[in-house]
């Protein structure tokens, strides 16, 4: 039947965030305190402290909503201009602040925020740490598809991208430092990250077959196996030509040290 075999489909990748999700647990039963989203102090000579309160407690960034601290990182990753919209819990009311400037720097050709504030910690607790553990891999499933959709959109280069050869080399520098903690980071945005990519409805991949098979679920009757075969051997020859100049991307970055 249709729905057996797009859960055999989709197997592989679920395993992916799963394991994913293993790997951010046991980083989390390491950490002695859980972050929040609720602003504890600024750094000094803080841009952000224009703008932001104590106590103030971060509801959304750019109209993205703040699950846990994780959540106001990763958006204030993917800004580009230093300049964000926040909606803050302030004395119990929910204020909009339209523009929250943050001082920048130059990363790689890219202007980066400097995070010019901290956050409050909790004591955590069994469940509390799972609950954690969930909104943080949701954080990294969410950077992983905003991602996607900045490179499409021209937000970031294809430059921009990594494959095998440069994840490899990001590994090797963090099993250098002797930091398990960096390690098992790497494997969890790895391991979600090919979760995330499998699942969607490109051809070639285990989301474009699942489309296919959700097409079939709705007609009746499967689609021409030829044409799907043609529209699959299409999406293959993309991926590996991606593949490749990701590959190039990679190689130029270890010789030149860029």
């Amino acid at each position: 039947p249709v729905w057996k075999r797009i859960i055999i489909t989709s197997a592989g990748a679920v395993m992916n965030l799963i394991l994913g999700l293993a790997v951010i647990f046991v980083l989390t039963c390491g950490q002695s305190l859980l972050g929040t989203t609720t602003v504890a102090s600024f750094a000094e000579n803080s841009s952000s402290a224009n703008y932001l309160q104590i106590d103030d407690k971060i509801l959304s960034v750019n109209g993205e909503k703040s699950g846990c601290d994780y959540d106001i990182v990763y958006s204030l990753i993917r800004d580009t201009d230093g300049i964000v919209s926040m909606d803050v819990l302030r004395n119990g009311e929910e204020v909009h602040i339209k523009e929250v400037v943050f001082n920048t720097q130059d990363i790689g050709g890219t202007q980066a925020i400097i995070l010019d504030f901290s956050i409050y910690g909790e004591e955590p607790t069994f469940f509390g740490r799972i609950g954690y553990s969930f909104r943080w891999t949701w954080s990294l499933v969410k950077l992983v598809w905003h991602s996607l959709g900045d490179i499409i959109s021209g937000e970031f280069g294809i430059s921009q991208l990594s494959g095998p050869i440069g994840v490899t080399e990001t590994i090797s520098d963090a099993v250098q430092t002797t930091n398990y903690k960096s390690i098992l980071l790497i494997l969890a945005v790895v391991t979600v990250n090919l979760g995330v990519f499998n699942l969607l409805p490109l051809p070639a991949l285990d989301g474009g077959r699942i489309f296919f098979m959700v097409i079939e679920l709705f007609r009746g009757k499967p689609v021409n196996q030829k044409v799907e075969g043609i529209i699959h051997a299409v999406g293959m020859g993309l991926l590996m030509l991606l593949m490749v100049v990701v590959a190039y991307n990679d190689i130029v970055r270890l010789v030149t040290g860029g």
